[in-house]
């Protein structure tokens, strides 16, 4: 989406001269609610996806015994294609139209396909199916799970509506709350805003394309499309293998892979506030690409951590039974049934499982808490130098793009990963991670001088 308010390195967001009439200071405070306002936004969007992806896997595997990992992994990728589909169209919307009609447009296939998704236990068959459908709407269109998971898998049942709210339903309903009270906020509240160079507010917005003199540099965007979509797709891994590799390595059942994963995205969640505030304080002392690089280099560290090594190898589900003749007669599917014998660790359909030494808790945390500062200053530093080097262009289109190329890095994240942790395990998957953060190293270093500002380019202001 296109920036509702333009400004430079060397131009407040919001001008000082707000105090000089009450027009201009009414102007003033309208533009701060409208920052607020598109600020709440994404946070909302944040919490709305991250409250559902830690239930994900559990929830599929209790309505659709079928599902396996593999299929997890086009599900999470499902969200993305949805996104990548959506995002330059939006972005073209937003260009020539009032920002507010695609705003709202997408909230609103946000929230429907959210209850999409919480009903998805509905039909008799095919339910993986649904999910799938359901997860690809709410990408065109925080950590909450953790304080859901005591509704426990049977929670609540609504009879009048066929509504069973439980530790799986309860954030999809909970991310469509969160869509409606957006809607009402960005036809209630939020209004668009432009400021000239020196912040001042120009009454008249124009929705069609402004040309300048000056090109931008092509490579530049090319780059940075190409440093955003490697650092989507290490996330998409990390986000979609979290909870499938911490049930098969620590022997965890559904509801404990919930609570616990959704505390760790908690703490992580909280950790990425403080990183933010630190990574702006560091860009303006050393600038944007030496904390882009920093950041790439931290989560190449977390990825290492998380080899595995040792002699110790995770508990193997069935193991006991296929070990004593008297209970080998007993189905899995009877035995699954009963809440009580829910099968834990790894499964022995993975045969690397019994050859791969286990991942220690306290790698799994460590590996945590460094993803967890390198992605956020990547992230924010990627959206940062695209947006200098586009300039003062409507950038809606181009922010499409952007987010199409990220999109595209978590619909073949999640793929990757699910194929290959499932048939070759997590040496192999986090070894192919760790050497495509070296390739975006390499690149980042070697395309270092091209990655400025407009204005720096053009020598409107010194590097």
């Amino acid at each position: 989406m296109s920036q509702l308010v333009d400004s430079d390195d060397t131009t407040p967001l919001l001008g000082d001269d707000a105090s000089s009439d009450d027009s201009q200071d009414e102007d003033y405070k309208s533009r701060w609610r409208s920052i607020r306002v598109m600020y709440f936004t994404m946070f909302l969007s944040s919490v709305g996806f991250t409250i559902v992806i830690t239930s994900l896997w559990p929830y599929l595997q209790k309505i659709d015994d079928s599902a396996n990992a593999t299929f997890l992994g086009w599900v999470v990728a499902s969200y993305s294609v949805g996104q990548m589909v959506a995002s330059p169209l939006f972005g073209l919307w937003s260009n020539y139209r009032p920002r507010r009609e695609p705003l709202v447009c997408s909230i609103f296939i946000n929230v429907s396909a959210n209850i999409y998704y919480a009903y998805a236990y509905l039909p008799q068959t095919n339910n993986k199916f649904h999910i799938l459908m359901s997860r690809a709407f709410v990408g065109f269109g925080a950590a909450l799970q953790a304080c859901l998971s005591f509704i426990g898998e049977r929670g609540v049942t609504v009879q009048i509506i066929d509504l069973q709210l439980n530790m799986y339903t309860a954030p999809a309903f909970l991310a469509a709350a969160f869509g409606i009270i957006n809607i009402l906020l960005v036809l209630l509240v939020l209004r668009e805003h432009r400021v000239d160079d020196h912040g001042r507010h120009i009454r008249a917005i124009n929705y069609t394309s402004e040309e300048t003199e000056e090109t931008i540099d092509q490579v530049a965007v090319l780059t940075s499309n190409a440093l955003f979509f490697i650092v989507m797709f290490i996330f998409a891994v990390f986000e979609t293998i979290a909870t499938p590799l911490s049930m098969d390595m620590f022997a965890w059942t559904r509801k404990e892979a919930v609570l616990y994963n959704g505390i760790i995205i908690c703490c992580i969640g909280f950790e990425s506030i403080l990183v933010f505030v630190v990574v702006k304080v560091a860009s303006q002392r050393v600038g944007d690409r030496p904390v882009l690089l920093a950041g790439l280099a931290i989560i190449f560290c977390g990825f290492f951590i998380l080899l595995p090594w040792g002699n110790h190898y995770p508990k193997i589900q069935w193991a006991d039974l296929k070990n004593n003749s008297l209970v080998s007669q007993i189905s899995k599917a009877t035995i699954a049934s009963n809440s009580s014998s829910e099968p834990t660790g790894c499964p022995y359909e993975q045969t690397w499982c019994q050859y791969t030494p286990a991942i220690h808790l306290a790698q799994y945390i460590s590996a945590d808490i460094l993803i967890g500062v390198g992605y956020p200053a990547c992230n924010v530093m990627s959206y940062t130098l695209y947006s200098k080097i586009l300039g003062p262009k409507p950038q809606g289109v181009y922010m499409g793009w952007l987010t199409a190329s990220g999109s595209g890095a978590r619909t073949l994240g999640p793929v990757f990963v699910s194929q290959v942790y499932t048939i070759l395990g997590p040496r192999w998957a986090f070894s192919l991670i760790c050497g495509m953060v070296v390739g975006a190293i390499v690149l980042l270093s070697s395309l270092y001088h091209r990655l400025i500002a407009f204005s720096v380019r053009h020598g409107r202001a010194a590097e």
